[in-house]
């Protein structure tokens, strides 16, 4: 997925792309015209939704979109500007605000948790309300918040959630979790404190799930922390499980179902038919998944997010009364913290396939599918590129004219600088390819080297970055609903983030239920 300087030079110089020459005033006054048309046939879907299947593209803010648009259509040949991901094509647009009712920039545990109850919480909790405290099992006891899943569940609905994270992260946990605390992923993690006072951890919350038939699909990473600590793991020998109780959840898993699967690989999660198993565990890293650039380079083979997502709907799909599906692509967000544009732009552009696999695979009028994120990220793209330049590259601009340039813009410093950059941040780095996703450099913000002949379109470059930081952080601006299907008008203008929630039990008609109501 890589851009070579040579196609740089061929989309910003004299060969520009032919979608761009055949562009004219009358082509964009027509295609303008042609959108307000077809808006007035848009129609408001008030069928029930049989199903729903909301997407959260973890990290995943405008600026991540735009960059990931441009970067897709130039890996077709294209400029990219006029390029559409799979999910800018559903009708309704909002916007949400993120924010955590304790923090003005957000965190994944305490935004997941307004989209999955409609209730806004504090960051770091996961399915509990303000009124506990982080990290204090005790102040979260009758402080519980039951989830759209939980819900579905009861009702009758077959429940999933696939990941490319940990399956006990913050995002996919907010689904079926309570706990005070996001990072109690196993049992080792937990304090004194919370097993005094009855806390569980959240894989094993996930194995316990008391609701309904239980889970039909869950798949990501994080297999350690369903395995105990003197079992090796499958894929790295030298490695073993984190739990202290022992537990093999995994086994657990098989033996609480009736045609239940446990899967690491490609090979096994390929051979899986949807018509013969109806619980199906996949655990495919140890922590978190691969990269979508890096799965190639995976010893045992791991699906994609399009494969996972594909293979749980139609697991789902089963099931005469609807289905809830919840998507992450939860590595965007560790692309971006680690400063590295291109795998969090290129895990976003699988997340659109992933997607429009889910369109094609459901109808418009029974299935409600949300597109959003969590939060965004301090991700700029900046300077004054001509069109077409490489989204991953150096910012060529244009001369008085209006033209394309033959040369890089220069800084005030006289050095070349990339149209994509981080406020905060390790800042710059240039790594060896091959799958490396980590490096030990010191931090280096601001303008510390020429990048004049440095390919800043290799997977290993880091952006550069202006104030110093472990990691990039988070952003507070809202980030974008997209969606469509039945109930999809009811997401409009500028909306808490909690709303999302609503607009699924509106959509699916499922009544409020309280946590003692189980089947």
């Amino acid at each position: 997925m890589k851009l070579k300087h040579v196609a740089i030079a061929a989309a910003v110089g004299a060969s520009v792309p032919a979608l761009v020459q055949a562009e004219s005033p009358e082509s964009w006054y027509t295609a303008g015209a042609q959108a307000v048309q077809q808006a007035h046939h848009l129609k408001r879907n008030k069928h029930r939704a049989k199903n729903v299947i909301l997407f959260v593209g973890d990290g995943m803010g405008i600026s991540t979109v735009t960059a990931a648009r441009i970067l897709a259509g130039q890996l077709r040949g294209e400029s990219g500007e006029e390029n559409r991901l799979s999910f800018e094509t559903l009708p309704y647009v909002a916007l949400s605000k993120t924010y955590n009712t304790n923090q003005q920039t957000p965190d994944s545990a305490g935004t997941m948790t307004a989209m999955m109850t409609g209730v806004k919480s504090k960051a770091g909790v996961i399915s509990v309300n303000q009124n506990s405290y982080r990290g204090d099992c005790a102040s979260s006891k009758g402080n519980e918040l039951i989830t759209f899943l939980e819900e579905a569940e009861i009702s009758g609905m077959a429940t999933g959630v696939v990941t490319t994270a940990r399956l006990t992260h913050a995002t996919p946990a907010a689904t079926y979790a309570h706990t005070p605390e996001r990072n109690w992923e196993d049992d080792h993690d937990l304090p004194q404190e919370a097993k005094d006072n009855g806390c569980k951890d959240i894989a094993r919350q996930l194995i316990e799930f008391p609701y309904g038939d239980g889970l039909e699909v869950a798949m990501g990473g994080g297999r350690r922390n369903f395995w105990p600590r003197n079992l090796p793991d499958l894929e790295d020998s030298g490695k073993y499980g984190e739990r202290d109780d022992q537990r093999n959840l995994t086994e657990e898993w098989i033996n609480r179902y009736s045609n239940a699967a446990f899967v690491w690989n490609k090979e096994q999660f390929d051979a899986i038919d949807p018509e013969e198993v109806d619980h199906l565990l996949g655990l495919f890293d140890r922590s978190h998944m691969e990269y979508d650039s890096d799965r190639p380079r995976d010893v045992a083979g791991e699906p994609s997010l399009g494969d996972m997502t594909a293979k749980a709907i139609d697991i789902l799909n089963k099931d005469k009364d609807g289905f809830f599906l919840m998507v992450e692509a939860g590595r965007i967000d560790h692309g971006h913290h680690a400063g590295n544009a291109y795998r969090a732009l290129t895990d976003t552009i699988e997340f659109a396939r992933a997607i429009k696999l889910a369109m094609d695979k459901t109808d418009r009028e029974d299935t409600l599918i949300i597109v959003t994120a969590d939060h965004s990220h301090v991700f700029t793209i900046a300077g004054y590129p001509t069109r077409g330049n490489p989204i991953l590259g150096k910012v060529i601009g244009n001369d008085s004219r209006g033209n394309a340039n033959t040369s890089f813009a220069l800084a005030a410093d006289n050095m070349p600088y990339t149209t994509l950059g981080y406020n905060n941040g390790r800042g710059f780095a240039m790594l060896e390819t091959g799958g490396d996703t980590h490096y030990d450099e010191a931090i280096q913000p601001g303008r510390v080297a020429d990048l004049s002949s440095i390919d800043t379109e290799d997977e290993g470059f880091h952006q550069e970055a202006l104030v110093p930081l472990g990691a990039e952080t988070h952003a507070a601006e809202d980030v974008a609903i997209y969606a469509g299907g039945p109930g999809a008008y009811l997401l409009h203008g500028v909306q808490e983030q909690n709303v999302i929630y609503h607009v699924m039990k509106s959509a699916t008609h499922i009544k409020k239920r309280e946590h003692d109501d189980r089947d």
